[in-house]
């Protein structure tokens, strides 16, 4: 059985979904690629890993650095769960480029180049938003690039972390991973 919760955030509504244990899904409403792990006719429900869930998205939009992320249940393929994975480890107030994940990709499939288009596909599809950071992934050259949720919602999430974003680009705290 699936299961919804309504969250309300300053950013907009979101949905969030679970299989009973874990958050599955996290989205804000109308974005891009929404409620893409839902079959069937999900239930609303009052899970306690919704309520774990919306505390710690609360401390997250008070700019509370929230602690350790509720229990994530993610489905994909080999592809991009290697990329969310990554996603995964990305400190809160860092980021990092999708070259940079494309690298590590490489690094860990044995081959000399992985697309760094590819990896923004595995991105851009990864259904547990800001729980698995994918707004913390920028452009090579520190450039604000693509979010399902929309670039004001990308902007506003950076800030929320720390990042001046109306300052230049390059003012970011690039992460360099040691996968």
């Amino acid at each position: 059985m699936q299961y919804i919760y309504k969250y309300s955030s300053p950013l907009g509504g979101m949905t969030l979904a679970s299989d009973g244990d874990a958050i599955t899904g996290a989205w804000f409403d109308g974005q891009k690629y929404y409620g893409t792990t839902l079959a069937g006719e999900p239930r609303g429900a009052d899970l306690p890993v919704f309520g774990e869930a919306a505390a710690w998205l609360d401390r997250y939009f008070r700019g509370d650095r929230p602690g350790a992320v509720p229990a994530v249940r993610l489905e994909g393929s080999a592809f991009r769960m290697a990329v969310w994975d990554i996603l995964r480890q990305i400190p809160y107030g860092q980021v990092v480029t999708y070259g940079q994940i494309a690298s590590e990709i490489a690094r860990r499939l044995g081959v000399a180049r992985m697309s760094a288009q590819a990896v923004g596909g595995a991105v851009g599809h990864n259904p547990v938003s800001i729980f698995v950071p994918c707004h913390r992934v920028v452009g090579s050259d520190g450039s604000l690039t693509g979010y399902a949720g929309g670039m004001d919602r990308k902007v506003r999430l950076l800030e929320i972390e720390g990042h001046g974003v109306a300052q230049k680009s390059n003012s970011f705290k690039l992460f360099h991973p040691r996968f």
